[in-house]
């Protein structure tokens, strides 16, 4: 097993190396997701951020088509995800809710994905970065050991990743099947039910610790890197990241890729740590916001942004490749360890306009910043209205490729690929969010189905859109959603509630 090479500086000397690169024509656009983590609507500059400037992302909306309607499928991590690679809404599946870090893998293995189907279209296909969909099968994961069913299973045909997310054990990086500088001489072991081995945790020895959980948020179990996690772990100390250096490793990793496959056409899903907790960016990128560990995660964010498209430029292949960036659902700024997110945002508003946050069902909770750019394909300096999901990927994708959608694949992703391209503006029929409860938008309406859950979230501060009757929005009118109007308009009510139930039946 190979070991890493730390990478904090891509930009010298690598970069440079690559200068002198040819790349044959090929007519298939490479395909490049850039997915961020917790980022809001309101969280990068061509978005409304004020206090810093996020430059790359930036450029990338000038030079393609900035989304101003665009949702993930879910207002948590692990189901986005799900929603992004299968076309399919995550609750029409069980077990996809936030999965441990010991889950089992999630994805089908026994039909296509997003990437089995760009795979059959003639691409080479890499994940790098979080995965969070699960690993193995419900017998369990031995980290030790060949690690299968994963990525590769799934459909990609390399895979560099961090197992679940940031504040979960197990903190290492399995490259394809294998844990990067395991140790036969110390295993690792990973348990969420209990504590095994002897590995410091923050609850037992905060002296130890340079960031400290939030009270009442978990996230006190094993020490990594002076950061005490969810879940407990022993081992593998040799395979265990250093937090700071995240964000260099997989941007290393994912300009390697883009170079070992610049002859072929290639689709990278690129799944960023930043700006999940816990945030604890490079030394480049601390204190450098003014906004506290938060902000300079976004600042590194951008960065990681410019490095790879820096590394397309340099091997000649901008024109021919299509960048999407997103988020996976809207943000949360104390989510478990007291990093002054809360004490330092000033009068930034994560979520801009929107209510709500991550996991909610208000637009906050899964309306994202989504941004499409491919210089052979898009005139840029658009901006475009269109009611759009990630979940359209998978067809618009097939579309692209000339590929066709088998009946058993992606059941919810409509063909949106002229709306992707900025040449059309015709919105989906209907979408679908998920957060504790459903809601369904069609035209400038919203309707979130009743739920008994709770109305906050306390331990974050945020409107989780739970309510015990039907809600309605008009959202051309009230995007904040302050005005429940479903006592004015029960005709509209009635029929968004029956096509959310159809919706629910196919």
């Amino acid at each position: 097993m190979k070991k890493i090479t730390l990478i904090q500086k891509i930009s010298t000397g690598f970069l440079c190396g690559l200068l002198s690169l040819s790349v044959s024509a090929q007519q298939k656009p490479n395909i490049v997701i850039i997915y961020a983590d917790d980022l809001g609507y309101g969280d990068v500059s061509c978005y409304g951020m004020k206090k810093i400037r996020t430059q790359h992302i930036d450029q990338l909306a000038q030079q393609g088509v900035r989304f101003t309607n665009a949702y993930a499928t879910s207002a948590t991590c692990t189901p986005s995800r799900f929603g992004i690679l299968t076309g399919k809404y995550p609750w029409r599946q069980k077990n996809t809710g936030i999965a441990p870090g010991d889950a089992s893998l999630i994805l089908p293995t026994d039909h296509r994905t997003l990437p089995g189907m760009l795979k059959d279209a003639g691409y080479q296909t890499a994940v790098i970065g979080k995965w969070h969909l699960g690993l193995g099968t419900n017998a369990g994961i031995d980290w030790n050991k060949a690690i299968s069913p994963g990525p590769l299973e799934a459909g990609f045909t390399y895979s560099f990743i961090m197992p679940a997310t940031l504040d979960r054990v197990p903190c290492v990086f399995v490259e394809d099947h294998h844990v990067i500088n395991a140790d036969p001489n110390d295993l690792i072991e990973v348990n969420y039910k209990h504590k095994t081995g002897n590995d410091p945790t923050g609850l037992e020895n905060p002296e130890k610790l340079r960031m400290h959980p939030a009270p009442g948020q978990g996230h006190n179990q094993t020490i990594v890197d002076s950061i005490s996690r969810i879940g407990w772990m022993s081992g593998g100390n040799r395979a265990r990241w250093k937090d700071e250096n995240i964000a260099g490793i997989i941007t290393g990793k994912a300009i390697q890729f883009i170079s070992s496959n610049k002859q072929q056409p290639f689709f990278l899903y690129f799944a960023s740590g930043d700006i999940h907790v816990p945030r604890y960016p490079n030394s480049m990128f601390r204190g450098k916001s003014g906004m506290g560990l938060r902000g300079d995660a976004i600042l590194q964010l951008d960065w990681t942004v410019g490095q790879i498209v820096k590394a397309l430029d340099s091997l000649g292949l901008t024109k021919n490749t299509m960048i999407i960036f997103s988020s996976d659902n809207g943000p949360v700024l104390n989510d478990g360890y007291l990093d002054q997110a809360v004490e330092l945002v000033g009068n930034h508003h994560p979520a801009g306009p929107l209510r709500g946050g991550k996991y909610s069902a208000f637009e906050a909770g899964a309306k994202v910043p989504f941004i499409v750019k491919w210089p052979g394909g898009i005139k840029g300096k658009q901006t475009s209205n269109t009611l759009i999901s990630q979940v359209d990927l998978f067809a618009s994708f097939a579309k692209l490729t000339g590929q066709t959608i088998q009946p058993d694949e992606a059941p919810d992703s409509f063909d949106m690929l002229q709306q992707l391209l900025g040449r059309s503006r015709q919105n989906r029929p209907y979408l679908v969010t998920h957060a504790g409860t459903l809601a369904i938008i069609s035209g400038d309406w919203k309707y979130i189905s009743p739920s008994k859950g709770a109305k906050v979230a306390r331990e974050v501060n945020i409107e989780l859109g739970n309510d015990t009757g039907p809600q309605l929005y008009h959202l051309s009118a009230d995007a904040g959603e302050q005005h429940n109007v479903a006592a004015q308009y029960p005709d509209k009510v009635k029929t968004l509630a029956a096509e959310l139930e159809s919706v629910q039946g196919r």
